[in-house]
């Protein structure tokens, strides 16, 4: 009998374990596959959220997570911590996701352990290694040491084929990010946090969200206070933001926000209230690369709270408008979309570029059939 394939997946943040879940779900239910997880914790509180709805009991769990952590703590922790993990369970493929500091320090503590990498959502380029911080540097290591490139899009594939990777190992299977979708969205949901379920949908709600490193300090500032213009200035508009518990962010954004009329503060959402709120927006405004692939799914356009984003794809589609940091641009745009019908419909109705909802099984059917091709 055929001895299965044994995929260790490792992830650390809620982004990583949302995009990573409808994966490990395909994982599991798929035959010729032994599926083992670990996770960092690298956020605990926020990635326990993801297990927790999906009833997923790690096989290890590093729970690294400190008070006032840096780059360099995540790192070596991951490393010293998965190290003998890695020589305990021997996977045939490590799989990581995206762009975390998780992400590169488990690819090269593999590396160093001569197993098979393979990087989930690879490919992603903003060609500036400040912007977002770590993350860009974070995926191009990664590249160094990766097996197997499951790249979101044909853009993705691109950017790794001008990097010398060869075309055999690059596997353009759409974003599991809008797999996750047909787990979470229902015509019915009631959310778990209850002040969501107060909201008057009546009104346009934007939703908004903000808390990259890049955009700690003066970007904050700029967007919090554009955000709390537009509120001002547009009496049928309702703004929610779940805060991120950030030292850089949520004090800032209390202070400001906290109090206003068609203001909502919350504590940060699962990945259920989320989506579910999405499709329920009439605009968001973000800083987070997730959201930027799934809000088209919902029809919703997006301002990115950035100056750069490594998912062009979507301003291309039409479905992305970057607005950068500076409180009049953001305002501007955003009371452009809030005040130009056809502007907000040509962005409302742009096809979504990041995929039709079977990234996973393409995932899975790329491992099984080219793993024995990787040498390591």
């Amino acid at each position: 009998m055929k001895k299965p394939i044994k995929v260790m997946s490792v992830f650390g943040t809620r982004p990583e374990a949302t995009k990573m879940m409808p994966l490990i779900i395909a994982l599991r239910e798929a035959d010729g596959i032994d599926s083992k997880i670990c996770v960092t914790a690298q956020h605990r509180h926020l990635l326990d959220q993801v297990l927790e709805l999906f009833h997923i009991v790690p096989d290890y769990d590093l729970d690294l997570m400190s008070h006032g952590q840096t780059l360099s703590d995540i790192t070596c922790r991951v490393l010293t911590g998965i190290a003998p993990i890695l020589e305990e369970e021997k996977p045939d493929i490590l799989l990581v996701h995206g762009d975390t500091t998780t992400t590169f320090a488990a690819s090269l503590a593999a590396f160093y352990q001569r197993i098979a990498v393979g990087h989930v959502e690879a490919g992603l380029r903003s060609y500036d290694k400040y912007q977002p911080y770590p993350e860009e540097i974070n995926r191009k290591l990664t590249t160094q040491v990766t097996d197997l490139f499951f790249a979101p899009t044909t853009l993705s594939r691109d950017n790794l084929l001008k990097e010398n990777i060869p075309a055999e190992k690059i596997f353009v299977t759409g974003n599991t990010a809008i797999d996750m979708i047909k787990y979470t969205v229902k015509p019915d949901y009631q959310y778990q946090n209850p002040a969501l379920n107060a909201i008057d949908f009546s009104k346009r709600v934007i939703l908004m969200t903000a808390h990259r490193r890049e955009n700690w300090g003066q970007p904050m500032q700029n967007i919090i206070s554009a955000a709390k213009r537009i509120v001002q200035d547009n009496p049928d508009v309702f703004l929610v933001w779940p805060v991120h518990p950030g030292q850089a962010v949520k004090p800032f954004a209390y202070e400001a926000l906290g109090g206003m009329d068609r203001v909502l503060l919350t504590e940060p959402v699962d990945v259920f209230d989320m989506h579910n709120l999405m499709s329920r927006a009439h605009l968001i405004l973000s800083d987070s690369g997730g959201l930027q692939e799934e809000a088209p799914s919902f029809d919703i356009p997006v301002v990115v709270l950035r100056s750069v984003t490594e998912r062009p794809e979507g301003l291309d589609a039409g479905t992305l408008l970057l607005a950068g940091t500076e409180e009049d641009i953001i305002y501007a745009e955003t009371t452009r979309l809030l005040t130009d019908k056809a502007a907000y419909q040509k962005m409302a109705q742009a096809q979504n570029p990041y995929g039709d909802g079977k990234a996973s099984a393409r995932i899975v059917d790329a491992i099984k059939n080219n793993l024995a091709t990787i040498e390591v």
